[in-house]
């Protein structure tokens, strides 16, 4: 049975973060239903319970490849049935993001389909953070803080040394690694390099492969001239869902330190 359509009350129009862009038409958001709260669950993470895989939609403005400043990043969360499952938007100055690009600390608020936050994803800047080679060192590692609900830290995503792959240590509350992220040794992107950049997931000891994030090919009109990107998270049905959503955090560092470029760079 399909689901229903989200509707905001008569007389009220959608919140911004629900308008379509400049240049789109409005079209209706078909939502994933909310499901019934689950003792011990933070409010709004029940919809990770029922799902093993996501799509994350980075949003395309079509004037920015015109204006040639840097914007915010947004992202539809969508799960395997095209519902929308939540609707993040990166919060930071304007002065940040034209001088420091995707080496910018940000604020990413994940909302539900009433507007509600219910994960906020956190990165400090760090000027000397992002080398594989000195990443054992803290103040040159880029870390992750996932709150659910807002000031409650339910995981952290830390990037960590190696000597060529980018590797990430997926922890929980309490500093303890759960999960490992390995990405490829080469990372290319371009209009001839068209496959998928895969970051697969093991177990804590390596021993096991549990899931990916997947930065899928899109078109080569995005690729070449847009940062629009589009990942696929999978990983178990049964793992907890605080880490499942410190995984889908992980998604935005990955995005920020490989594939988002200043816009005066795409031409």
């Amino acid at each position: 049975m399909s689901q229903p359509i989200v509707s905001q009350p008569q007389g009220q129009g959608p919140p911004e973060y629900m308008q379509p862009m400049p240049g789109q038409p409005e079209q209706p958001v078909q939502w994933m239903s909310h499901p019934q709260i689950i003792p011990g669950c933070p409010l709004g993470l029940e919809y990770l319970t029922q799902v093993d895989q996501l799509s994350v939609d980075q949003q395309f403005e079509i004037r920015r490849m015109f204006i040639g400043s840097e914007k915010v990043n947004t992202y539809k969360v969508v799960n395997n049935l095209g519902q929308q499952v939540y609707f993040a938007k990166e919060e930071s100055d304007i002065c940040t993001r034209q001088c420091c690009g995707p080496q910018r600390g940000f604020i990413m608020h994940i909302t539900d389909n009433t507007g509600r936050e219910v994960i906020r994803v956190q990165r400090e800047l760090k000027c000397f953070a992002g080398c594989c080679w000195c990443a054992d060192i803290d103040c040159c590692a880029h870390f992750l803080t996932v709150e659910s609900p807002v000031g409650k830290p339910i995981g952290y995503v830390r990037q960590l040394g190696s000597n060529w792959e980018p590797r990430y240590a997926i922890l929980d509350a309490n500093m303890d690694m759960i999960l490992q992220i390995k990405g490829p040794c080469c990372i290319c992107e371009g209009p001839c390099c068209t496959w998928d950049q895969e970051f697969n997931v093991f177990s804590k000891d390596e021993s096991t492969e549990v899931g990916q994030i997947s930065k899928q090919w899109s078109r080569p009109f995005q690729e070449t001239f847009t940062n629009a990107n589009y990942y696929g998270v999978t990983f178990p049905m049964d793992l907890d869902v605080k880490m499942k959503a410190v995984l889908l955090a992980a998604v935005f560092l990955i995005d920020f330190m490989f594939f988002e470029r200043k816009e005066k760079d795409k031409y």
